[in-house]
């Protein structure tokens, strides 16, 4: 997959034609059509020393029309070229979730899509292939709501032109709302120290009400959950362009977790965009196995499913640290989990007071 931000509207078409063309190719020489793909499992996910990202391996699936659902998906796929071309033709542009409504416009029934998960799929196949990303189809994903807020000037292109926009002093309480490529901002200045990327609202927002950003330069990136693509490829910029140490603060469960192994790691469905999406160098700071005994915080006994989720982290290659390997085995061994807003039982402030200065000291942030 190239990363290159360089790639045009023209390129993009190119490739997705050149991708058309191949079935036609192989129908001329009286072959059966068929598109190979990475196998999107963890047990094909390899570590590119290289890249230091994970990436996928060499194992391969295979569209091919010899079965009718194999000829169905690449009828789909024909159709979605045709698509995603006409779109970057006209300079337009739509959301995953338009693709698949779009589609029951479709002439075929059999090219219409019955889920958005099959047509988001499709896309991710299409951009493996083609090895163009997404953004450059000009598809946008829903909105994530994602924000920044701290001490940086970015320029950003909008309807009207340039603006400058200081993620501080021109923005509310909610931040500056990461746009869906963050390739069109250019970073102009910034005092920040470092990236804190937090997984819920209520933990955003009391860091912010308790002026955590301006007392420490943090940029605090609102994570929203699973974050969106344009909040990981931000993040990564942040810490590319600027130097800036990234961390991420997320609940104590094996669920949370992953959210800090897609900042970090990278998603298994993503590995393709792993150079492009992922920060290999940013650093879990909590809630921890062992900040839940340290602090003896509130907690919620582990469900089965939890279980079964850090089970299956202890055999994720992305976590097979000697951290990582430490921390769940002391989670499924006292069977707890805790929330980030937990630590709200020693107080308000004890987060921004306490508990984040301390660790950011421990980990040579501050």
């Amino acid at each position: 997959m190239s990363t290159d931000d360089t790639t045009t509207d023209g390129d993009a078409r190119e490739q997705l034609i050149d991708l058309a063309a191949d079935f036609y190719d192989q129908f001329a020489e009286g072959d059966v059509p068929t598109m190979r793909i990475p196998t999107r499992t963890k047990s094909n996910i390899v570590f590119d020393e290289d890249k230091d990202v994970w990436v996928y391996g060499d194992r391969t699936s295979t569209r091919t029309a010899k079965t009718v659902s194999g000829a169905g998906k690449l009828l789909k796929a024909v159709y979605t070229i045709d698509f995603l071309a006409e779109q970057l033709d006209q300079d337009r542009s739509s959301t995953l979730r338009e693709l698949y409504y779009l589609s029951e416009s479709w002439d075929l029934d059999e090219a219409q899509f019955s889920s958005q998960d099959e047509s988001n799929n499709l896309v991710e196949d299409l951009e493996i292939v083609s090895e163009v990303k997404r953004e450059d189809f000009n598809m946008r994903p829903e909105e994530s709501g994602a924000t920044v807020m701290g001490p940086l000037l970015l320029r950003e292109q909008t309807r009207r032109g340039e603006r400058e926009i200081h993620c501080q002093e021109d923005v509310g309480e909610g931040g500056y709302q990461i746009p869906n490529d963050p390739d069109t901002i250019e970073f102009l200045d910034t005092s920040a120290e470092f990236v804190l990327c937090v997984e819920t609202g209520g933990m955003r927002d009391r860091l912010v009400e308790n002026g955590f950003d301006e007392e420490y330069d943090a940029l605090v990136v609102h994570l929203k959950g699973q974050p969106a693509r344009a909040t990981r490829r931000l993040t990564k910029r942040l810490h590319d362009e600027l130097d800036l140490p990234v961390t991420v603060f997320t609940d104590g469960d094996p669920w949370s977790y992953r959210i800090y192994g897609s900042v970090s790691y990278g998603s298994i469905k993503s590995a393709h965009l792993s150079e492009y999406l992922a920060t290999p160098e940013a650093r879990f700071i909590g809630v921890q196995p062992e900040d839940i005994v340290e602090y003896e915080l509130p907690t919620d006994p582990l469900s089965d499913s939890d279980v079964n989720a850090l089970e299956s982290e202890l055999e994720d290659p992305r976590f097979q640290t000697d951290y990582w390997e430490e921390q769940i085995e002391l989670q499924l061994d006292i069977e707890k989990k805790s929330e980030q807003q937990s630590l709200a039982s020693y107080g308000l402030d004890f987060v921004t007071e306490t508990y984040l200065p301390e660790r950011l000291g421990e980990m040579g942030v501050l």
